[in-house]
């Protein structure tokens, strides 16, 4: 499985990161989503590098221009709630996208006491033969993805699988590697060593979804 990761190499993304970590200034919502969205656009950049491109020929005011031109079908596919600002963020360079929004949410088991995931709603085109990029802010345990990735296996077979997230745990990275197919492609702006014993990421930045759109009631 092929990992890029932002900051290996110093960017404008580390400011992005420090102001969504930051207790004070993520308190500002508008711009935590904002942080999110620039993420998903400097992602989305590194990821179209690695896109097929055909010629073009384009007709200027003065003559005749040619340039390379994407040639893939991409289908964005955003986990709700806290996906949606990275979907954006996305859709900003890939303005052609098809779209796709799924529900994967954490839910502890009354008996065992564990957390697991259930996956409850999809809206989605038809994926085959297209580039999925699943988007997801946070990639704590991996369990979401994976369950994820499985729903959206009914509506074809992709040619090629993308996931971008903001941060990611190295527990989750292991899951995914050990529970996704091979060719799949990490797109990662940082990566945590840790997990708490609830599955958050440590440091990580608190509830991505929460901070994007207020807390939720816990049914």
């Amino acid at each position: 499985m092929e990992i890029f990761h932002l900051l290996e190499q110093n960017s404008i993304a580390n400011k992005f990161i420090k102001e969504l970590r930051d207790h004070t200034i993520q308190k500002d919502s508008m711009r935590f989503r904002r942080n999110i969205e620039r993420i998903g656009e400097i992602l989305g950049y590194e990821l179209s590098k690695t896109l097929q491109y055909k010629p073009q020929a384009i007709q200027t005011p003065l003559g005749l221009s040619r340039l390379e031109q994407p040639s893939d079908e991409v289908v964005i596919c955003s986990i709700l709630r806290a996906g949606i600002p990275l979907h954006i963020g996305l859709l900003n360079y890939f303005d052609e996208a098809q779209n796709s929004f799924i529900s994967a949410y954490r839910t502890q088991c009354k008996k065992s006491k564990k957390f697991i995931v259930k996956v409850e709603y999809l809206a989605s085109p038809n994926i085959d033969g297209k580039i999925l990029i699943l988007a997801d802010p946070m990639l704590a345990t991996g369990s979401s993805l994976v369950n994820v990735y499985k729903a959206l296996k009914e509506l074809g077979t992709p040619k090629e699988v993308h996931i971008a997230t903001v941060i990611a745990a190295q527990e989750g990275i292991e899951y995914i590697k050990n529970n996704l197919p091979s060719h799949i492609k990490l797109w990662i702006a940082t990566i945590d060593q840790e997990l708490d014993k609830n599955g958050y990421i440590i440091p990580g930045l608190g509830d991505a979804g929460d901070l994007c759109y207020g807390e939720k009631l816990s049914f």
